[in-house]
């Protein structure tokens, strides 16, 4: 993650980050802001994560080498790090179960969630979530419950239990009687709606966790960050992979707060991932990585073969240093 700050003229003013096979641009907003009290912990934490890894054998990293082999290679060959890319995770599970919560209790009955899903054509249901972390205030509820009201296409919508109550007045019972749109208070099982065929557009945080899970799901995605390395995910997704579209000019929040769209820009973007030219284009192509990441898994596939490595190279490791252990 980029810590430093650039010299540009202003804060909007893009500069390409440093060091990337690929032409990355930011704007000074769009990092960590290093005088802020949050940051400070942050910057505890990053400084304790890149001590470890400097004393570590090599990283375990959730990804998958098809997903992004110029930067595999980056951290292998210019870094000179050992890693050993075994994702995503989540697909090596053969049980549905664990595939459904991700570590908790759906707050809905996935069954009848699956069966308004059913009840869509494929591509046609949009669905929001940005995560468990980020705080939306009612400001923000508003503009996104007005924006998915008005591009009229069908949608499950996450709110967490304490934004429950800002959601406005009489929007749910509009869109249940439209039979348009669902919401979840609470936990989803995100894994089991996305990998649904009726959805065709996920608008997300762009956590590393929820990229994964949209990219082995084969959904275009909206990229709305808000903290952390959630920037540099979302150009993974819009300027690299190219199966998303980009919100709009966001800033970096240190109180993790998505905030200050309009419904209007909301409203684009959605209708941009769900449309025929080039939605249908990113969908394609996140349905190619789809496939590859379920290769990866596979006897033989990239992941399967990097666990096996890890495995080996540890028994190694521990029979060179460790000899009696």
């Amino acid at each position: 993650m980029l810590l430093y700050q650039p010299t540009v003229s202003s804060d909007s003013d893009p500069f390409v980050v440093p060091y990337l096979p690929h032409e990355i641009k930011l704007t000074r907003k769009q990092l960590p802001q290093i005088d802020s009290e949050e940051f400070k912990v942050f910057l505890k934490v990053i400084i304790q994560a890149v001590e470890a890894e400097a004393k570590s054998y090599g990283v375990i990293i959730n990804s998958f080498y098809e997903l992004e082999p110029e930067y595999v290679r980056h951290y292998r060959e210019v870094l000179k790090r050992t890693a050993w890319h075994v994702g995503p995770v989540w697909l090596w599970s053969k049980n549905t179960e664990d595939k459904l919560e991700r570590g908790k209790k759906s707050s809905i009955d996935e069954h009848q969630c699956l069966k308004w899903l059913d009840s869509k054509e494929p591509n046609s249901v949009i669905y929001v979530s940005f995560g468990s972390l980020v705080k939306v205030p009612s400001s923000q509820l508003y503009e996104i419950a007005m924006a998915l009201e008005a591009c009229d296409e069908n949608f499950i919508w996450v709110v967490r239990n304490d934004q429950e109550a800002m959601i406005l007045d009489g929007f749910e019972a509009r869109i249940k009687a439209k039979g348009k749109g669902w919401i979840i208070k609470g936990w989803a099982p995100q894994v089991l709606i996305l990998d649904h065929e009726s959805v065709g557009g996920f608008v997300t945080h762009c956590g590393w966790n929820s990229v994964l899970e949209g990219v082995s799901c084969g959904v275009a995605m909206v990229a709305w960050p808000v903290m952390g390395e959630q920037f540099y995910n979302a150009k993974l997704v819009t300027d690299v992979l190219q199966i998303g579209v980009s919100i709009g000019y966001v800033e970096w929040s240190a109180a993790s707060m998505c905030d200050g769209v309009k419904r209007e820009t909301i409203e684009r973007a959605v209708a941009t991932v769900m449309g025929v030219k080039e939605g249908d284009a990113m969908r394609m192509r996140a349905r190619e990585l789809k496939e590859k990441a379920k290769t990866a898994v596979e006897e033989g596939g990239s992941s399967y073969s990097d666990l096996t490595t890890f495995v080996e190279d540890i028994n190694a490791f521990r029979n060179v240093n460790c000899p009696t252990f």
